[in-house]
């Protein structure tokens, strides 16, 4: 029997699976370990855990009243297709320490889908959205 849990204890995280996946995604390419673990360390991590092997990870940025920002969302491509996101997500949004949080922000490509079940959807007023990047100084 396959058992699936979900914890936000960082020291079951598997940081080198982590970081494995992220330096080859669009989001995150060429983050290094060490990156990783200063985001891990900044962040409210989630991990998804397939008989204790962890099969997936995500990250929400949140000052706990005001706002969150999730990130970092994966599952390894070898367990996609089984509902483990939405197990994720959802026990993400149900987290008691973020049950506080005013606004949940976002960004992504192709899943949409997923989040529009938690009750995501696109921005009223995109126009007001700002962004810096580093290299743009």
């Amino acid at each position: 029997m396959n058992l699936i849990t979900v914890s936000t204890d960082k020291t079951k995280l598997n940081v080198p699976f982590i970081q494995n996946f992220l330096k080859d995604i669009y989001w995150a390419a060429g983050r290094t370990i060490e990156e990783v673990q200063t985001t891990i360390d900044a962040s409210v991590c989630f991990g998804i855990y397939l008989n204790d092997d962890q099969i997936g990870f995500a990250r929400v940025i949140t000052d706990y009243v005001v706002f969150g920002y999730v990130m970092d969302v994966f599952i390894a491509e070898e367990h996609r297709g089984k509902g483990y996101s939405s197990i994720l997500i959802g026990n993400m949004m149900k987290e008691p320490i973020l049950k506080d949080i005013k606004i949940w922000r976002l960004a992504t490509t192709d899943a949409h889908f997923l989040y529009e079940k938690f009750g995501f959807k696109a921005l009223e007023h995109p126009e007001k959205m700002m962004e810096k990047k580093s290299d743009e100084f």
